[in-house]
């Protein structure tokens, strides 16, 4: 990333960011109460970002999902979930369903994943795993924009009470 200033929309329109954190914990208490454990939401809000870039919400994925109970391995097997053995079928679901909200954009979510997915997951599953995609999405498409850079680990409980403030990067 370059030293180049962008504008930083978490401090540009405060009242947006805030409403962003909002509907972020909204949809972490609808997940959860949709039988998703952190585990899972950690797993795939981890993909989503690898796969758009986000280098920002993968330090902080990580370290919730490490918080979760997720091991260096199975972060590691992340890009090569397809050809690995260490996820559970309902952590290959969701994982597949993250690829298809990242590239949403090319075929929406093709019937062959919803179906597939839908074989392995509860609607109420799908429900919380969806929405869990599009909020990690869209942090995704703000720290990409504004090109935040990656805090030190030691950094990162500072940022996270920042982002409930609106205050963050």
């Amino acid at each position: 990333m370059t030293a180049e200033h962008r504008v930083h929309l978490s401090r540009a329109a405060r009242p947006a960011y805030q409403a962003l954190s909002a509907f972020s914990k909204t949809v972490g208490g609808i997940a959860a109460e949709n039988g998703i454990d952190d585990r899972l939401k950690e797993l795939v809000q981890i993909h989503a970002s690898q796969l758009n870039g986000c280098a920002y919400c993968v330090r902080v994925h990580v370290e919730r999902a490490v918080a979760a109970g997720v091991t260096a391995d199975d972060i590691a097997q992340l890009p090569v979930w397809r050809d690995s053995g260490v996820f559970s079928d309902r952590e290959r679901a969701g994982l597949e369903l993250a690829e298809s909200y990242v590239f949403i954009h090319e075929d929406g979510i093709p019937d062959e994943v919803y179906n597939r997915v839908g074989g392995v997951l509860s609607e109420k599953e799908y429900v919380g795993l969806s929405w869990i995609l599009v909020s990690i999405n869209a942090f995704n498409r703000i720290a990409i924009a504004g090109r935040y850079g990656v805090p030190p680990l030691d950094d990162l409980a500072g940022e996270d009470k920042d982002a409930a403030v609106g205050a963050a990067w």
